[in-house]
C-alpha cells in the first residue's frame, strides 16, 4: 500500500502579522487600568476610541485614524459617566455615533464631530436607563438600525429602541431574564435573529432576543465558557474559556446541539481571558489573549477537523486590551485582510498590526476580498421588532464599487427603503428616448439604456474609494501613505479608462442602430 501525504491547500496558509512603524502607532495614550475583561477600545474608518483614566467620572478619548504620532497630555475627552466607563461600540452604520456603558448603571450615545474635538465633549444625545446595577456591555444589532443591547451585573440583558425623539429614555422594549449570574459576552448571528451569551455559571445560552426565550443551553462541564461567538454563516459557536485542569481552552459547538462540542483544543495555562474575532468573508479566527502579546490564527472549515492552525503572531509587547477594523476600512492595495489595535500599557501605546496575505501583484485581489457587510442598515427598529428578519446588505471593497444586494436575504422579504437605496432606479432616462420621437422602432433603444444609465451612476460615486472619500482624507504623511494613495489612484484611472471604452462601443451601437432603423423607414 502507498503513502499518500494529505497537503491541504489554503490561499490564508502564509498569512503574516505586520505591526506598524513608530510613526503610525499611537503614543502617549493614557489607557484605563481598569481590571474589567473587556476590549477597551473601538476602531472604525474615521476613530479610533479608546477607555481612559479620568478624574471624579468615566471618559473615553476619540481619536482621528490619521492622527498617529504622540498624543497631546491634553487631548480632549469624551465625558460624562459618573463611573467607570467598561465598554464603548461604534455604530455600525454611523461611523460617527458611539454608546458607551458605565459603573453609574447608564448607557449613553454620543454624536461624535466631524471637526477635530477642541474641548471636552459633555453632551450625549440619548442616554438609556434601566439597569440596577452597573453595566457591563453593549452590543449593537448587526443589520438593524437604532437597536442596541446591554447587559449589566443585575443579571439582565435589556434591548433598547433609539429610533424616538427622547434624549432620555427611562426604559427597554424587552428584558431578558433568563441568566442567573453576571453575562460576561453577547454574541449575535449573521441576520441577528439569535443571540448567544456566557454567563459567570460558566453555561452558553442561545436565546431570541425578541422573545427572552432559551433555544439551548450548554451545561457541558469539561469546558467552563468566558467569551462565545458565532462563527458567521456556518452554523457554528465557538468559545474559549478554561478545561477542568486551568487550562486556557477553546471549543467548537454545533449550534442546534450545546450537550457536547464538536472539538476541544487546549491551548496554554495562562491566566488571562481569550479574546475570540472570526473573519467570515476568509472563515479565518483569531485568538488573543489578554496580557499575551501574541495572536494565534485558524480557518474554520465545516468538515473534519473544523480548525486548522495557521501560525501565530509574535511579539514581546502585552496587550490590556484590542480593538479591529471593520473590513471596508481595510488597505486592500497591501493585501490586509484583518486589523488589530493593541492597547500595550506598559509603554501607553496604540500598535496596529496588519495581517497580510502575500501577494506578488499589485492589483485588487478578488479572490481574498468578497462581497463584506455594507455600512447599512437592511431593517428598521419597528421591522424588526415586529418580527422581520433579514440579512447584512453587502458591498465590494474594489475600490470606487457600490453597494450589492445581498445574497443572504430571504426570498420572501419585503422590499425595504434601504434596498431602493441600495440600487438606483434609471426610470426617467429612459423614457426620454419615447418622448422625444414618436415613432415605435426606438423602443429598441430603450433596452440598452438602462445599463448606461447604471454606469453613469457608478462613475458620478467614483470619488469613493474603501468607503470614505478620497478628496477628503488628510495628505500622506509617509513615503508608505504616499504610494497606497498612488495605487488607488492608478486603479481609479484603469477603471475609468475601461469605462470610456464601454461608453464609445455603446455609442457606436446606439448610432448603428439608429442608421439602420432610418434605412428601414426610408424603405417603407
Amino acid at each position: 500500500m502507498s503513502w499518500h501525504p494529505q497537503y491541504r491547500s489554503s490561499k490564508f496558509r502564509h498569512v503574516y502579522g505586520k505591526p506598524a512603524s513608530k510613526e503610525n502607532c499611537y503614543d502617549s495614550v493614557p489607557i484605563t487600568r481598569s481590571v474589567h475583561d473587556n476590549h477597551f477600545c473601538a476602531v472604525n474608518p474615521h476613530f479610533i476610541a479608546v477607555v481612559t483614566e479620568c478624574a471624579g467620572g468615566g471618559a473615553f478619548l476619540v481619536i482621528p485614524l490619521h492622527q498617529t504620532g504622540k498624543l497631546d497630555p491634553h487631548y480632549p475627552k469624551v465625558c460624562g459617566h459618573r463611573g467607570n466607563v467598561l465598554d464603548i461600540k461604534w455604530n455600525p452604520f454611523n461611523d460617527f455615533e458611539i454608546a458607551s456603558c458605565s459603573e453609574d448603571a447608564t448607557i449613553k450615545i454620543w454624536n461624535i464631530p466631524k471637526q477635530l474635538l477642541t474641548r471636552n465633549l459633555t453632551t450625549y444625545r440619548k442616554e438609556l436607563i434601566g439597569h440596577a446595577r452597573r453595566v457591563g456591555l453593549v452590543e449593537w444589532h448587526p443589520t438593524t438600525a437604532n437597536i442596541l443591547f446591554s447587559a449589566g451585573y443585575d443579571y439582565k440583558v435589556m434591548v433598547w429602541n433609539l429610533d424616538t425623539k427622547d434624549s432620555v429614555i427611562a426604559g427597554p422594549v424587552k428584558t431578558i431574564n433568563c441568566h442567573q449570574d453576571v453575562i460576561l459576552s453577547m454574541s449575535f448571528n449573521t441576520n441577528g435573529s439569535l443571540l448567544a451569551t456566557t454567563c459567570k455559571d460558566r453555561k452558553i445560552r442561545i436565546v431570541d432576543p425578541r422573545l427572552g426565550i432559551v433555544l439551548q443551553e450548554a451545561s457541558y462541564k469539561g469546558h467552563r465558557a468566558n467569551k462565545v461567538l458565532f462563527l458567521g454563516s456556518l452554523k457554528k459557536l465557538l468559545s474559549t474559556g478554561t478545561s477542568r485542569w486551568n487550562n486556557r481552552q477553546m471549543a467548537l459547538w454545533d449550534q442546534e446541539n450545546l450537550s457536547v462540542p464538536l472539538t476541544e483544543e487546549d491551548l496554554d495555562g495562562s491566566s488571562g481571558v481569550l479574546f475570540p474575532f472570526f473573519d467570515s468573508d476568509t472563515s479565518m479566527l483569531y485568538i488573543v489573549g489578554k496580557g499575551d502579546g501574541n495572536i494565534r490564527y485558524y480557518e474554520v472549515s465545516v468538515e473534519k477537523p473544523h480548525l486548522t492552525y495557521l501560525t501565530e503572531y509574535r511579539s514581546y509587547n502585552p496587550q490590556k486590551g484590542i480593538g479591529i477594523m471593520p473590513k471596508r476600512g481595510l488597505d486592500v492595495s497591501s493585501c490586509e485582510i484583518f486589523r488589530f489595535y493593541k492597547l500595550i500599557t506598559t509603554k501607553s501605546l496604540i500598535e496596529p498590526v496588519s495581517m497580510i496575505v502575500p501577494r506578488r501583484s499589485e492589483s485588487y485581489q478578488e479572490d481574498i476580498y468578497p462581497p463584506t457587510a455594507a455600512a447599512q442598515p437592511s431593517l428598521t427598529a419597528h421591522e424588526w421588532l415586529s418580527g422581520m428578519n433579514r440579512g447584512p446588505i453587502m458591498m465590494s471593497l474594489r475600490p470606487g464599487s457600490e453597494l450589492l444586494d445581498s445574497q443572504t436575504l430571504p426570498p420572501e422579504r419585503p422590499l425595504s427603503n434601504s434596498m431602493v437605496q441600495v440600487s438606483p432606479q434609471p426610470l426617467e432616462p429612459m423614457k426620454q428616448p419615447a418622448e422625444d420621437g414618436d415613432q415605435a422602432p426606438f423602443s429598441l433603444l430603450e433596452e440598452k439604456l438602462p445599463k448606461w444609465t447604471a454606469e453613469h451612476h457608478l462613475g458620478e460615486k467614483s470619488c469613493l474609494t474603501n468607503g470614505f472619500d478620497v478628496f477628503e482624507c488628510s495628505p500622506p504623511k509617509t513615503e508608505n501613505e504616499l504610494l497606497q494613495m498612488f495605487y488607488r489612484q492608478q486603479e481609479e484611472i484603469r477603471r475609468l479608462r475601461e469605462l470610456l471604452i464601454q461608453r464609445e462601443v455603446q455609442t457606436k451601437q446606439l448610432e448603428l442602430e439608429i442608421k439602420n432603423l432610418r434605412m428601414a423607414l426610408g424603405q417603407l
